[in-house]
């Protein structure tokens, strides 16, 4: 079945499923980079490595809102416009991205190697850290066009009916990743510097395979020569849309340095490598779920364009629903295992487990509601709607977690720290379901004027 006609006429728990699957592994797989990053370098360096990854992590987070603002942005508006059967405004898109996934990375690799010394030391890199903080930075930068190339243009293959194409481009890097992290680090010793190595060679390799199927490969869209050149409503678009997500990155990267900073005030470099830990944790169960929203996404897009509003519904509910399972899921692995997790990263240093083990404890505790909120926040992207998805982006992260963090330490020292997420999760959750609510009854005015136009239509 031609893959349009599947997502408009195809069963949405199947479609979900087909969608949905590689989305989540391969996501789950991208998040495997970071805890891969601080297993080996754990391990094979020891905590003080964790703390410098955990200060360049914000860093990188930039690197992929940069990825997010432009890949989700485009593919948005690459899944309406298959939907209107505009094929080849879609290629117009998907051109104008992939310029801009490698112009907007060097220009911010450009600032960071101007500055690097400040730079790290202002997101939380003492000088014992900072030395391992640039080894490791400087190595990504240097790279850092691959990376938001491989981020970016996944979602392009999504969007266009082919799931399983896309995971196979994240898991190929992620596993080339891992092997050359073992080699480089345990091996050859090469230290910190290695496993940075090990990353954007797995970068470099994907965002090679993403260009070969776009250029030569089975895909719907082709990237033509006359298309790699900016438009200024396109751009306008693409950012719009994407600026969400993109937000929702930045403030991630505006938290993680007010908790890098917090940490070091409150707990030194000891706390800072058991939240880099926890971070790498929280990255895992997050990405099933944005697996599944990312999964939904180009069927919801779809269908909205084709104003088939019933199977838009229908496709956001079952997402909530799987999303829901999969929080609740790793929350309880994560509370009834939490030694033994943390003993995966560094299993020498005995004050780092526990502290690490007491910090996911308290972290994670309402993480169940982060199903429903970060689905339906995603809802609103893929619906053209980034106002919305904008404010409930930013309701949990530079809306509650930034002032909380900097509010609650004062009173209960690091244990304010631990405390945050589960109060942010359950205030946004609140916020989310006040704007899906009211997004529904939108979606039910619509769907019913399209059905009193079809019975006039036929009378």
């Amino acid at each position: 079945m031609n893959s349009t006609v599947e997502l408009k006429n195809g069963k949405i728990g199947s479609l979900l499923w087909k969608f949905s699957w590689p989305a989540v592994i391969a996501m789950l797989v991208n998040s495997i980079y970071n805890i891969i990053d601080r297993v080996f370098v754990g391990r094979g360096v020891g905590s003080i490595a964790i703390a410098a990854i955990t200060v360049a992590f914000p860093i990188m987070l930039i690197l992929m809102a940069v990825s997010v603002l432009i890949g989700v942005g485009a593919t948005s508006l690459i899944s309406i416009r298959l939907g209107e059967k505009k094929s080849e405004e879609a290629e117009k898109i998907a051109g104008n991205a992939i310029l801009l996934l490698i112009l907007l990375p060097i220009c911010i690799s450009i600032i960071y190697f101007s500055f690097s010394d400040s730079i790290l030391t202002f997101f939380g890199a003492s000088a014992k850290v900072l030395p391992y903080a640039k080894d490791f930075t400087h190595i990504i930068m240097l790279a850092s066009a691959f990376g938001s190339i491989s981020m970016g243009m996944v979602n392009f293959i999504r969007a266009e009916g082919n799931p399983r194409m896309s995971m196979y481009t994240q898991v190929a890097g992620t596993i080339i990743n891992i092997v050359l992290n073992y080699v480089f680090v345990m091996r050859l010793h090469i230290g910190i510097k290695g496993s940075a190595l090990a990353t954007i060679c797995g970068q470099i390799f994907s965002s090679i395979w993403v260009l070969s199927y776009f250029l030569w490969g089975p895909s719907l869209l082709k990237i033509r020569l006359k298309n790699l050149r900016l438009q200024k409503n396109l751009v306008t678009s693409i950012v719009s849309i994407g600026f969400a997500p993109f937000s929702m990155q930045l403030a991630n990267s505006l938290q993680n340095l007010i908790l890098n900073k917090s940490l070091a005030s409150y707990g030194g470099n000891m706390a800072l490598s058991a939240v880099g830990i926890v971070g790498s944790i929280a990255t895992l169960m997050f990405m099933p779920i944005l697996g599944v929203s990312q999964g939904a996404q180009p069927i919801i897009g779809f269908n909205h364009g084709a104003k088939q509003f019933n199977r838009v519904k229908e496709t956001l509910k079952k997402a909530v629903i799987v999303g829901t399972i999969i929080a609740t899921f790793s929350t309880a692995v994560v509370h009834l295992w939490p030694i033994q997790i943390a003993s995966m990263f560094n299993n020498n240093n005995t004050e780092l487990i526990r502290l690490t083990a007491h910090a996911m404890s308290v972290f994670f505790l309402m993480f169940p509601v982060a199903g429903f909120q970060i689905i339906c926040s995603q809802y609103f992207q893929a619906v053209n709607k980034p106002i919305q998805s904008t404010i409930l982006g930013l309701s949990r992260q530079l809306l509650l977690l930034i002032p909380l963090l900097l509010i609650l330490p004062r009173f209960w020292g690091i244990e304010g720290i631990w405390r945050t997420p589960p109060i942010a999760d359950v205030l946004s959750a609140l916020v989310t379901g006040v704007f899906i609510s009211i997004e529904m009854k939108r979606i039910n005015s619509k769907e019913e004027a399209e059905i009193v136009n079809f019975e006039d239509d036929s009378f």
